[in-house]
């Protein structure tokens, strides 16, 4: 089984792309803190711990193409910025519910999914293809409560 950076070297070379070193420590980043949700500027700040040299604008493009490429889902968090997680597999992103904490702000995921009947019933009613939805739940964490 290939791992994550050969799969994406794959996506990257079908579109006539190569992984650069940016690119690969941009996607190192977003591997290491899979569950964490990262913006652009939070990508930048610990990419350049081992890369110095990346400039924010080349994290902006390289996100851009990550997205472009469908290695990347965007998620709006509703906290005035995109955050990221790599998605290799658009399967998998599929009904990946979040849950907010309106007041320390920490972002959890929740793997369960209830709305399959739902999905199916709004597919039939209204012989409409869905793809995707996006369900964010706002309250208080654990350690908030």
């Amino acid at each position: 089984m290939k791992n994550t950076i050969d799969v994406l070297k794959d996506k990257l070379k079908e579109t006539g792309f190569k992984i650069t070193p940016q690119r690969r420590a941009i996607v190192e980043i977003l591997l290491k803190n899979n569950h964490t949700h990262l913006s652009s500027e939070e990508i930048y700040d610990l990419v350049r711990v081992d890369c110095p040299e990346i400039g924010l604008a080349t994290v902006y493009r390289t996100m851009q193409l990550l997205d472009e490429i469908g290695a990347i889902s965007k998620l709006n968090l509703d906290d005035g910025c995109i955050r990221y997680e790599i998605c290799l597999n658009k399967e998998d992103s599929h009904n990946h519910h979040h849950l907010i904490c309106k007041k320390c702000g920490k972002i959890m995921e929740a793997k369960e999914d209830l709305l399959d009947s739902i999905e199916s019933e709004i597919q039939k009613l209204y012989n409409f293809e869905i793809l995707d939805h996006d369900v964010k739940f706002y309250g208080l964490c654990e350690d908030c409560k």
